[in-house]
């Protein structure tokens, strides 16, 4: 527990994490206007459309930048000479690798409840100012800000491990934008049977987007889960298994 109270005072106290939350709910409204008056009509005369090209926005972002979020909690370390510290105090990595998972978990939940908030909002704005129905109701509301919320926890915890694998920050977080925002999108595109187990797909099924592609909440959400685990464990492995010098 003493583990875990540092590791949420260093995400609560960094800029990187306020500089985040700012660029999220940043591009969270620009996308939701964007496509909100961009948009013809007919594309948001459902609540299937205006949940997946719309307010489904928050979803996306809301778990990149938690992804984001959970790999430089561990990469900022390693860049800023703090990691070594961290480990002589706390000499058992399995357990700093625990508190910083759970640490970036609270995280990704704080980042997914204000995206999806914001998503929501946005998009309920956009389409009345332009005299569209808001065919979403309460139950949509409530899973786009739950499943985005715990999307963006696991996708914390992914992004966690992977900044461990790589532990140099610059490849880290391009990965994670070029995989989330090119490559998932052509696997979508080309092979939707295999692209829809990637886990940017699992966060919008999750919540309920393009039901007739993704997956049902529950399966997106356990496929997810294991995501998670797998990337908390090899981050451990690598951790616990290299030098920090």
């Amino acid at each position: 527990m003493a583990q875990l109270r540092a590791e949420l005072l260093k995400l609560r106290t960094t800029r990187t994490t306020i500089s985040l939350l700012a660029a999220m709910i940043g591009l969270v409204l620009t996308a939701v206007v964007l496509h909100g008056y961009g948009l013809t009509t007919e594309d948001l005369d459902s609540a299937s459309k205006q949940l997946t090209l719309l307010a489904g926005w928050g979803v996306v972002l809301g778990a990149l930048f938690a992804g984001l979020l959970g790999a430089m909690s561990f990469t900022g370390e390693i860049r800023y000479g703090t990691i070594r510290p961290t480990l002589l105090v706390t000499p058992r990595r399995g357990r700093v690798i625990a508190a910083k998972s759970a640490a970036s978990m609270l995280g990704g939940i704080a980042f997914g409840l204000a995206a999806t908030a914001v998503a929501a909002v946005a998009a309920s704005v956009a389409l009345t100012a332009r005299g569209v129905d808001v065919r979403l109701d309460v139950g949509d509301f409530a899973l786009l800000i739950f499943g985005g919320s715990v999307a963006a926890a696991l996708w914390a915890v992914i992004g966690l491990g992977v900044g461990a694998l790589v532990r140099n920050q610059m490849p880290a977080v391009v990965g994670l934008l070029a995989w989330v925002l090119f490559i998932e999108g052509q696997l979508i595109d080309n092979a939707p049977d295999l692209g829809r187990l990637a886990p940017g797909p699992l966060s919008r099924g999750i919540s309920g987007m393009d039901p007739d592609i993704l997956l049902a909440p529950g399966l997106a959400a356990l496929l997810l889960v294991h995501y998670a685990l797998a990337a908390a464990a090899a981050g451990r492995l690598a951790t616990t298994r290299r030098d920090f010098v």
